[in-house]
């Protein structure tokens, strides 16, 4: 296959549309940012639990953070057009099948598990192809690549808003599945990787030592004090981030007591900053370290936290400062977590050690999702969620202090 031209022009050009695909299908990837939209209409409707509400989200993020680490040993097997169309259908059907949920379980089995696993899937296959497509300006490309992601609550949560509104919750998982499914198969097309050894005209690429003092394999790295610290942290930093993520609506709604639309406007407000996070705090992970780069980010998440348990109705301003604390401090550790591991671990089986670490994400979405339906079903409000969350963020920054220091030989 000729490498010299791309989209009918030279591939240094063509190359770009990768990113501009990738960046619609994260768009499409990450509407499960948008679920807090979702979650009052469907707790009523489904007459479930606050805790039985979250479920949904729950599972989307733990099936998607456990399927990612196995679409990324497969995709050398069926090639990323085809790993990236199977995982795009799996999405757009589990959109579509969970329009027809009749009760919060069935719900979080075609929502959670297999739109969630169809997310993990794909998700991978943008980030490859545009990564080999862009070794000159690798940062760039895959920046530029996963801001759909961070950000699509802009567009998709309004969407979703407008729609419920307008015809119900459950149409409306089924009109954004079916265009997911389209949008997706359609941008998967042209998807491939360039032949080995493939470069830009005119680009010497520059030999770079690894990163990192050391290079360890799998089972080295989960028995040394760096992983389990980046674990354990990476945990705490995504449960604060999308328990707020989960409840951004209803919180606005319930406590500040703002109208759904204007809560739908917030939700696109601090997808942008979710997507900000990552640049700010792979900025700081590589002029200060991982430790205080997770330090800065369990400041904030206290402090945010301890701004939410004095806020109620009226506090506009406060809750969206704090919210925007929230989404920039997820998006932060997106950047921390990966940077962290090629720091501590080194770069040659960093596909696989940085698989493992992302498991934190998953297991962060469960407990984040607990603690804040737990709060509201024992207690009758959101705001008690912010005490765990608060404790989390000092027990934190302790761990980033002890744990987070680079493997030595």
């Amino acid at each position: 296959m000729n490498d010299d031209r791309l989209f009918g022009m030279p591939a240094e050009q063509g190359r770009w549309l990768f990113i501009v695909l990738g960046f619609i299908i994260n768009i499409c990837l990450g509407s499960v940012y948008a679920y807090s939209v979702f979650r009052t209409p469907v707790q009523k409707l489904l007459n479930a639990t606050a805790t039985e509400a979250g479920l949904p989200f729950m599972l989307f993020l733990a099936f998607f953070a456990t399927l990612m680490f196995f679409g990324g040993q497969v995709m050398a097997k069926l090639g990323p057009k085809l790993l990236g169309m199977i995982g795009g259908a799996i999405v757009g059907a589990g959109w579509m099948l969970a329009s027809q949920a009749g009760s919060i379980n069935m719900l979080s089995v075609t929502y959670g598990v297999i739109g969630g696993g169809g997310v993990g899937l794909a998700y991978g296959v943008p980030l490859a192809v545009v990564g080999r497509w862009f070794p000159d300006k690798r940062g760039l490309a895959l920046g530029l690549t996963l801001a759909g992601f961070g950000g699509s609550p802009f567009i998709s949560a309004n969407v979703a808003s407008a729609l419920i509104k307008t015809v119900g919750p459950m149409p409306t998982f089924f009109y954004m599945g079916a265009a997911f499914l389209v949008i997706m198969l359609l941008c998967f097309i042209p998807f491939r990787f360039p032949q080995e050894g493939w470069k830009p005209a005119g680009w010497t690429p520059v030999a770079a030592a690894g990163t990192g003092s050391v290079d360890l394999a799998l089972g080295q790295m989960v028995k040394t004090p760096a992983f389990v610290g980046l674990f354990l942290c990476y945990i705490i930093g995504c449960l604060a981030g999308l328990m707020a993520i989960g409840i951004s609506a209803p919180v606005g709604q319930e406590i500040i007591r703002i109208e759904s639309a204007t809560a739908a406007t917030l939700v696109g407000v601090f997808a942008i900053f979710n997507g900000l996070g990552r640049p700010i705090f792979g900025v700081l992970t590589d002029k200060l370290s991982p430790k205080m780069a997770a330090v800065i980010s369990f400041v904030i998440i206290l402090l945010c936290s301890l701004g939410m348990l004095t806020a109620g109705e009226g506090s506009l301003m406060l809750y969206v400062i704090c919210f925007v604390g929230f989404w920039l401090c997820l998006g932060g550790w997106l950047a921390i977590a990966p940077t962290a591991t090629t720091i501590f671990f080194g770069v040659r089986n960093y596909a696989k050690n940085y698989g493992l670490v992302y498991f934190a994400y998953g297991i962060g979405a469960i407990l984040g999702g607990i603690i804040a339906g737990q709060a509201k079903d024992a207690f009758g409000s959101y705001k008690v969620a912010f005490y765990p969350t608060a404790g989390l963020a000092i027990a934190g920054i302790i761990i980033a202090i002890m744990l987070m220091k680079p493997v030595r030989k």
